[in-house]
């Protein structure tokens, strides 16, 4: 297992992070997930919503290896404010610009843990009225999901941890590195 120490953090400083999932990891299953996208939208052309900022790795990622053709927007939502912990409430900081009326509609997420993010998206992206919407994530923490429909797409499930890389982030922090990583166990952020 691969590690890494936390430097010049503030209170993260000489923290040792675990490799969870490395690059070549992600690869193969952000590929598998294309495959049955693609398989799955035959003939039509979905709007791949990204959450930003988290998303955009994943984003990328998974639409250089889809066999159909699609088309992006983007949602930037916040729960975080500061820190580790959810502040209960999701607020809207950009909304899509794309007409999605009629359309299919995937949104595309880092990671689902509450559901609260989904939740709040879900009902957004539905006053629109669309044909459907889906949801693909490269994450998911089923033992912290308070969600009454399920992710579509989902690349891992994830131990309750918080976790790093890959667009997921600390305090803006370590989403460019291209694997996930996880702060310890047992350590109270």
């Amino acid at each position: 297992m691969r590690t890494r120490v936390v430097e010049d953090m503030g209170k993260y400083t000489g923290q040792i992070l675990e490799e969870v999932y490395s690059q070549e990891v992600i690869e193969k299953r952000v590929t598998e997930l294309a495959k049955q996208i693609s398989k799955d939208y035959v003939g039509k052309v979905p709007i791949l919503i990204s959450v930003l900022n988290g998303s955009v790795f994943f984003l990328a990622d998974l639409a250089k290896r889809l066999e159909i053709d699609c088309e992006f927007d983007f949602i930037k939502v916040s729960s975080y404010h500061s820190g580790t912990q959810s502040s209960g409430t999701v607020r809207l900081l950009k909304d899509i610009s794309c007409i999605i009326t009629d359309r299919d509609v995937i949104i595309i997420e880092d990671i689902i843990d509450s559901g609260l993010t989904a939740r709040f998206l879900k009902h957004r992206i539905l006053e629109n009225q669309p044909s459907s919407v889906a949801f693909a994530s490269l994450l998911l923490k089923p033992e912290c999901l308070k969600l009454e429909f399920s992710a579509d797409y989902v690349g891992f499930e994830v131990a309750d941890r918080f976790l790093v890389g890959y667009g997921l982030d600390l305090d803006q922090k370590f989403r460019n590195l291209p694997s996930i990583w996880a702060f310890p166990v047992n350590m109270n952020l």
